[in-house]
C-alpha cells in the first residue's frame, strides 16, 4: 500500500496548517519537525534534515532552520519513495523523488535541474541560496507543479521521462516545466513578489526564463519559434472585454486564485519578451543581475523592475510599460503604404468587434523587403507614421530573387513585416497592397517561420473579429500549401479544426468541402514524414508527426485512419511492437475512437483496457485525452461518467474535458447540469472547477446557449469561477457573431474552388 501526503500551502491552505493567512509580504524563517513518522517513509521538508529520532517504527524528523521565506513556500512531503541525486559544481544537493521503482524515469529531470540551477546563477549574478533542492513527484495534484522553496512538487508527467511513452510534445513540456519551477527560486522565492497584485512578477518571469533555458540547452528544438503558442494564448484571452489587467488588485488572497491565468502567464511573460528585445539582451540580463542584488530576501513591486532597468538603460521603461501591466488589452496596428510613406493606426483589439479609445506606447520592429533592412521606433500615439524613401532606392528591397522594385509594383514583389519574428504583444491589419507582398513572400520562402505563423495568426484573429471576410481566411491558408516549419503547420493545423467547426454550424453543407481542403493542405508534410521516425530524427519532425496524422484522422482522411488502425492494433497484440511509436498513438487512438458508436463500441472498449493495463501516466494521459472525441453521444456520456468514478484521479479529468467532440457539446451540457452537484462537491475548492466551465461552455456559437448557461447560473452561482464563466460566454457570443457573418459572405464562397461544385 501506498501513502503519500504533501502540502502545497499557496493562498490560503497556510492557514489550515498554521492558523495563520498567506501574506506574501511577511516573511519568516520556520523551524520544521514532524512527529509519529512511519520509519519505512521519507520525510522531507524545505531545508535538509538535521536530526532523526527513533521510536519504535516511529521516527521524529527534524529540518534546519530555513532561509527567510513566504508563508506560502513552507512545504512537508511525507511518502513511500525512491530517489536518485546529483550535486552541483557549487556542492548544491539535487534529488529527485519518484514513485518506488521509477526513480530511472526522474534521471531527465535531475539532469535538467542541473543545467538550469547553473545557468540561472550565472544569468541573474546570484547563487542558488540553499543547501538541497528536491523534486517530488506527488499523484494527486491540480496545478502542474508548485515551486516550494528547496522542495518543488510535479505532477507524475511533469517529471518523469519514459523513453517508452514520453513523446517528444512530453520531453518539451517537462523540460519547461522544470525550468519554470527552478527559475522560481530567484524570481518569486528569492525576492517575492509585494502582494498577489504583482503575481505576473512570478508566473511571467518564471514562464519567459523557462524558454530563454530550454533554448539554450537545446538550441535545435527551435523553442522561441514554440514560445508562439503561449503568446497567442494571451492574445486570446486578453482580445476579451472579459479580460484584465496584468496587475489586478487583490484585496482577498482567496480571491486569486482565478489569475492563475494566460494573463499572469503568457501575456506577462510576452511583455516581458517585447521589452527585452527592444532593450537588447545585455542590458535586460544586466538589469535582472542588479534587481536581484537590491531585493534578495525581500518584497517587491512592478515598478521596482521598471526603476532598475529605466537605470540601467536609461529608456524610460516605467512609461513604456506601466500601460501594458496596468490596462488591460492590446492593440492591433492598421497599416498601409502610401507615397513612400508607411501610415499606421492603433486601435485595441476586441475579437468581440467593440470599440474602445485606450492605447499604449507600441514598440515597433518592421523589416524591409529583407532582414537586414530593420526599422525600430516607439508608437506613442493613435497615428504615425514612417517615411521608408530610403529603402526604394535599394536594389535588394525583398531579397534576392526580388530584385526590381519600384513604389509602383512594391505591393505584388516587395514585402514589408511588422513585428518582426512577432516579438510584440500585438495584431497588425495589413492594407491589401502590403498582404498580397507578404503572400508572395510567404510563397518564395523569404520570412521566418515565426513570421510565417503570426501573419496567419493575425489573419484568423481579424476573421474571427469580423474585421476580415472568412474567404480572406481561406485564401492565405491556401498559400501555406508547401513545406512547413513544425510551429508554422501547428498554428495551421489549429486554425483548420477551428475553421472547419465554425462552417459546421455556418454552413453545414459546406463542411464536406472544407475538410478535403485542410487534408490537402496537409498531405505534403505527411507524407514526406509518414509514420516511421528516421534514424536520429529531430523532435521537431516527431512533433510534427504527431500532429498531422492526428489532424488527418480527426478530418476523417481514408488511408489515414486506415493505416491508424492497422498500427494499434498491431500494438494492442505486442505493446513492443515498433509499428505504432510513441509519437503517432495520437492520430492512432483519434483514428479508433473516431470510429466508436454505441453500436460499435469496440474502440472504446480497447482504449480502455490501455489506460487500465498499460502502467504508465504519458500513455494514461494520452489515452484520455482521445477517448471524449467520439461524436457518439451515449459513448461521451460513459466517458465523462468516469470521471466520476475512482477509476480516473480527480487531477486527470482536466484531460478528457479538452478532448470532447464538437458533436457532442450538447451531451456534455446536459451531464454538467445533471452533475453540478457531484462536480461542485468535488473540484469546487480546486481550480479544476474552471476546466469545466471553459471545456463545456466555450465551445457553444449561438447566443441561445449563453443565454441558456447564464439562466442555469443564475441560480447556481460560484464566485470562483464567475471570471472564468463570463470569458467562456463571451467567447460564445464572439463565435455567434462570426457565423452571422460568414453566413452573409455564403455567396463570396462561389468564387473559391473548393466550394464552387457544391454551391452551383
Amino acid at each position: 500500500m501506498h501513502f503519500n501526503r504533501w502540502t502545497n500551502l499557496l493562498i490560503n491552505n497556510f492557514l489550515y496548517m498554521f492558523g495563520l493567512v498567506t501574506i506574501s509580504s511577511l516573511q519568516a524563517t520556520f523551524k520544521i519537525t514532524l512527529e509519529n513518522v512511519p520509519i519505512e517513509l521519507t520525510a522531507l521538508s524545505n531545508m535538509p534534515i538535521l536530526e532523526e529520532k527513533l521510536d519504535g517504527h516511529l521516527k521524529t524528523v527534524c529540518f534546519k532552520e530555513s532561509v527567510v521565506m513566504s508563508t506560502y513556500l513552507v512545504a512537508v512531503v511525507v511518502g513511500l519513495y525512491d530517489h536518485i541525486k546529483d550535486i552541483t559544481d557549487d556542492g548544491i544537493m539535487i534529488q529527485v523523488y519518484t514513485p518506488t521503482g521509477k526513480s530511472e524515469k526522474g534521471k531527465f529531470a535531475l539532469n535538467i535541474a542541473m543545467k538550469t540551477l547553473d545557468f540561472f546563477e550565472k544569468y541573474f549574478s546570484m547563487p542558488y541560496p540553499l543547501p538541497k533542492l528536491d523534486m517530488v513527484s506527488v499523484p494527486e495534484f491540480s496545478g502542474g507543479a508548485m515551486e516550494n522553496y528547496g522542495l518543488i512538487t510535479y505532477r507524475e508527467t511533469e517529471l518523469l521521462q519514459d523513453e517508452l511513452h514520453s513523446a517528444a510534445a512530453n520531453v518539451i513540456r517537462l523540460t519547461i516545466v522544470v525550468a519554470h519551477e527552478v527559475a522560481h527560486h530567484w524570481f518569486g522565492n528569492l525576492v517575492t513578489m509585494e502582494w498577489w497584485t504583482h503575481l505576473w512578477l512570478n508566473e511571467g518571469f518564471a514562464t519567459w526564463v523557462s524558454y530563454l533555458v530550454t533554448d539554450k540547452l537545446f538550441p535545435e528544438w527551435k523553442i522561441w519559434n514554440q514560445f508562439l503558442r503561449e503568446m497567442t494564448s494571451g492574445l486570446r484571452m486578453d482580445g476579451l472585454e472579459q479580460s484584465h489587467p496584468i496587475e489586478v488588485e487583490i484585496h482577498q488572497a482567496r480571491s486569486v486564485l482565478e489569475f492563475f491565468d494566460a494573463i499572469s502567464y503568457r501575456k506577462g511573460s510576452s511583455v516581458i519578451r517585447m521589452l527585452q528585445d527592444y532593450l537588447g539582451d545585455e542590458i535586460f540580463q544586466k538589469s535582472l543581475g542588479m534587481y536581484m542584488k537590491k531585493y534578495a530576501f525581500a518584497n517587491a513591486k512592478t515598478e521596482d523592475l521598471w526603476n532598475v532597468l529605466t537605470e540601467v538603460s536609461g529608456v524610460e521603461v516605467n512609461t513604456i510599460m506601466e500601460i501594458w501591466t496596468k490596462q488591460k488589452g492590446y492593440p492591433v496596428i492598421s497599416v498601409e503604404l502610401k507615397d513612400r510613406v508607411l501610415k499606421f493606426e492603433q486601435n485595441q483589439f476586441l475579437s468581440s468587434g467593440s470599440c474602445s479609445d485606450s492605447q499604449w506606447i507600441v514598440p515597433i520592429i518592421l523589416s524591409l523587403g529583407s532582414y537586414s533592412k530593420q526599422k525600430k521606433f516607439l508608437l506613442q500615439t493613435k497615428n504615425g507614421q514612417l517615411d521608408i524613401a530610403e529603402f526604394f532606392h535599394s536594389s535588394d528591397i525583398s531579397s534576392s530573387g526580388h530584385e526590381q522594385h519600384n513604389q509602383k509594383d512594391f505591393g505584388n514583389n516587395g514585402w514589408i513585416k511588422i513585428n518582426v519574428h512577432q516579438a510584440g504583444f500585438y495584431r497588425v491589419k495589413y492594407d491589401n497592397n502590403l498582404m498580397v507582398g507578404l503572400k508572395n513572400a510567404i510563397e518564395g520562402n523569404y520570412l521566418s517561420a515565426a513570421d510565417e505563423y503570426g501573419i496567419l495568426d493575425d489573419t484568423f484573429a481579424l476573421c474571427e473579429a469580423c474585421e476580415m471576410p472568412f474567404s480572406s481566411l481561406l485564401s492565405l491558408m491556401e498559400v501555406y500549401r508547401k513545406e512547413l516549419d513544425y510551429i508554422v503547420l501547428s498554428r495551421l493545423i489549429d486554425v483548420c479544426y477551428s475553421a472547419v467547426n465554425i462552417i459546421s454550424d455556418a454552413i453545414p453543407e459546406l463542411v464536406s468541402d472544407l475538410k478535403q481542403f485542410c487534408i490537402n493542405l496537409l498531405l505534403l508534410s505527411a507524407e514526406k514524414l509518414g509514420w516511421d521516425a528516421a534514424s536520429e530524427e529531430s523532435q521537431l519532425n516527431s512533433l510534427m508527426r504527431e500532429e498531422v496524422l492526428k489532424a488527418l484522422a480527426s478530418f476523417g482522411h481514408p488511408q489515414t485512419r486506415e493505416e491508424a488502425t492497422k498500427r494499434f492494433h498491431a500494438f494492442l497484440d505486442n505493446r513492443n511492437t515498433s509499428l505504432l511509436p510513441v509519437n503517432t498513438r495520437k492520430a492512432a487512438y483519434t483514428a479508433i475512437i473516431r470510429n466508436t458508436s454505441a453500436d460499435n463500441r469496440n474502440g472504446l472498449d480497447w482504449l480502455l483496457k490501455l489506460y487500465r493495463e498499460v502502467g504508465s501516466v504519458q500513455e494514461e494521459t494520452r489515452v484520455l485525452c482521445s477517448i471524449a472525441s467520439s461524436p457518439d453521444s451515449i459513448i461521451v456520456t460513459e466517458v465523462l461518467n468516469l470521471m466520476l468514478s475512482d477509476e480516473v484521479r480527480r487531477q486527470d479529468i482536466v484531460y478528457i474535458l479538452s478532448g470532447i467532440s464538437w458533436e457532442c457539446r450538447a451531451t456534455a451540457w446536459s451531464w454538467f447540469k445533471e452533475n453540478w452537484e457531484r462536480i461542485l462537491k468535488t473540484w469546487a475548492p480546486e481550480m479544476l472547477l474552471t476546466h469545466f466551465v471553459r471545456d463545456i461552455i466555450a465551445p457553444f456559437t449561438s447566443h441561445e446557449m449563453a443565454d441558456e448557461v447564464e439562466e442555469f447560473f443564475a441560480t447556481h452561482p460560484v464566485p470562483s469561477v464567475a471570471m472564468n464563466l463570463k470569458q467562456s460566454l463571451e467567447l460564445v457570443r464572439i463565435k455567434a457573431r462570426w457565423i452571422e457573418h460568414i453566413k452573409k459572405e455564403k455567396e463570396s464562397f462561389k468564387e473559391l474552388k473548393m466550394f464552387s461544385l457544391v454551391l452551383t
